[in-house]
């Protein structure tokens, strides 16, 4: 691995090395990444809008009788929401093994193609014996989070292993962002399709989870063609840009590195402290980010509107955090900080559930619950995609960072798991059990992100120190991010 970190202290600015390559291999680095952009994003952003619509448009079914249907409790309800994330959590650092050994090109599709046969089964679940749906919805919840585990920390890594590390927040951030995005388009689609009740002799909400998850399944069979493999295989790029894209990421990280799999890099990743860090980071924000995205068509109900108006009302919030998701991204890689950053989104979340909590009489004042729920998504979505950047941006070794990767993802999601019990339908319409648990994690967010900042502020200050005293060795193997020459970016 070269030594980029010292390098940079030495030569004039980063932007005479990038000159030198291009340089050299006749190649324009601004217009490479605006073609691996459009080769990347826009198939990964789609395959993520498709999984958080698969596992969120359960909230808008609901609203169209869902529980009444399948002759569920409310309780039941929630325990099914609970179970997706049980599976979900399982096998996420086994899916990254996966995805490293057979690539990105199949597996990815491969996986949504199969969580979208899980979704689509989700309509067609029918009463047991004549009385309750409860056994068809328990199974088809879990299998669903079992196949969508895979897919967020497979599709981080796989940036990983494209961009240098000063360009992947941004990417990722982007990628994130389609995750708001689902919450408009379910918003949209769930009012459109509740006008299907009665076609083909099902209820409305069947046709959201069979139209939404055929969907899924057309989309992933294309995947084929335009989910690129790794840089090594990817068709798309030239061989002179594959030379430039190589020289480029050997200067910067380990992408390039030819690392074969063994579990002693799981372990490495399993005994850092700075990986639980960033697993503690998205825990104390999964469970707001989670019981807001499922219970938020439920949350607007409850004010008083009817459920047609309700699924129309959860556009606008979701519209706004994803256009604050994506100016954070801006502004946070212009300033190359992420810790502040998540700290003031999360604040702004926090001035959200205080609304919420504050209004005593919400059926009186549904404007104000409803201002509310603006500030809560506005301040979680850009926090969430900040601190999923994370570990992508300053753990070093592939097999390390794919694990910690889905070590953040399984931590975190362990707060969604708990989140799923919080939002009982006798506690509408304050929900003050669920939004008090949500504030006081995201109070937890900030402390969290504050020792993250100190701890990766104090690390790098003790290697600068001992690379002023002669005591860093420039030359030799790596030794990934607890290599002296490394360095952790805030």
């Amino acid at each position: 691995m070269a030594d980029f970190e010292t390098r940079e202290k030495r030569e004039p600015s980063p932007s005479s090395a990038s000159s030198d390559l291009e340089a050299s291999h006749g190649i324009t680095e601004k217009h490479l990444l605006r073609k691996l952009d459009r080769h990347l994003l826009p198939g990964v952003c789609t395959l993520y809008l498709l999984s958080f619509l698969d596992r969120s448009n359960v909230a808008n079914a609901k609203l169209d009788g869902l529980t009444t249907s399948l002759g569920i409790s409310g309780n039941e309800y929630l325990t099914g929401l609970t179970l997706f994330f049980a599976g979900y959590i399982i096998f996420e650092v086994i899916w990254n093994v996966i995805l490293k050994r057979i690539g990105p090109r199949i597996w990815l599709p491969l996986l949504t193609f199969i969580w979208g046969v899980v979704a689509t089964l989700q309509g067609v679940i029918v009463n047991n014996g004549g009385k309750s749906g409860l056994a068809g919805f328990f199974v088809v919840r879990f299998f669903l989070g079992l196949t969508e585990g895979g897919l967020f920390p497979g599709v981080v890594f796989y940036l990983s292993m494209w961009y240098k590390r000063s360009e992947r927040q941004y990417r990722i951030a982007l990628f994130f962002s389609a995750a708001s995005l689902a919450g408009a388009f379910g918003g949209i689609l769930a009012y459109g399709i509740g006008f299907m009740k009665g076609v083909g002799g099902y209820e409305g909400w069947r046709w959201i989870f069979i139209i939404e998850g055929l969907l899924t399944c057309v989309l992933a069979a294309a995947g084929w063609w335009y989910i690129a493999d790794w840089p090594s295989k990817a068709k798309f790029i030239t061989s002179e840009e594959r030379a430039f894209l190589n020289s480029r990421l050997k200067a910067d990280s380990d992408a390039t590195a030819h690392e074969g799999f063994t579990w002693a890099n799981v372990l490495t990743a399993v005994k850092d402290p700075k990986v639980w860090l960033y697993g503690a980071c998205f825990h104390t924000l999964s469970l707001p980010l989670y019981t807001l995205s499922l219970f938020l068509p439920s949350i607007i109900k409850a004010l008083g509107y009817t459920a047609a108006h309700a699924q129309l009302l959860t556009i606008p919030p979701y519209a706004f955090a994803t256009i604050l998701t994506v100016i954070y991204a801006v502004v946070s890689e212009r300033y190359a900080r992420r810790g502040p950053f998540i700290i003031a989104s999360t604040l702004t979340a926090i001035i959200g559930y205080c609304i919420l909590l504050g209004n005593a009489n919400p059926l009186k004042r549904p404007g104000v619950s409803y201002l509310g729920t603006f500030f809560a998504a506005g301040g979680i979505y850009p926090s969430v995609a900040l601190a999923l950047s994370w570990p992508a941006i300053n753990v070093s070794g592939q097999t390390k960072r794919a694990t910690a990767n889905a070590m953040q993802i399984t931590i975190g999601n362990l707060g969604a798991v708990i989140g799923t019990q919080l939002y009982r339908a006798d506690d509408g319409p304050r929900y003050i059990v669920g939004h008090s648990v949500a504030l006081a994690y995201l109070t937890g967010n900030i402390a969290v992100v504050s020792t993250i900042w100190f701890v990766l502020q104090r690390e790098n200050s003790k290697r600068d120190r001992e690379q002023r005293e002669g005591k860093v060795q420039t030359e030799g193997d790596w030794l990934g991010d607890e290599d002296s020459r490394w360095r952790f970016r805030l």
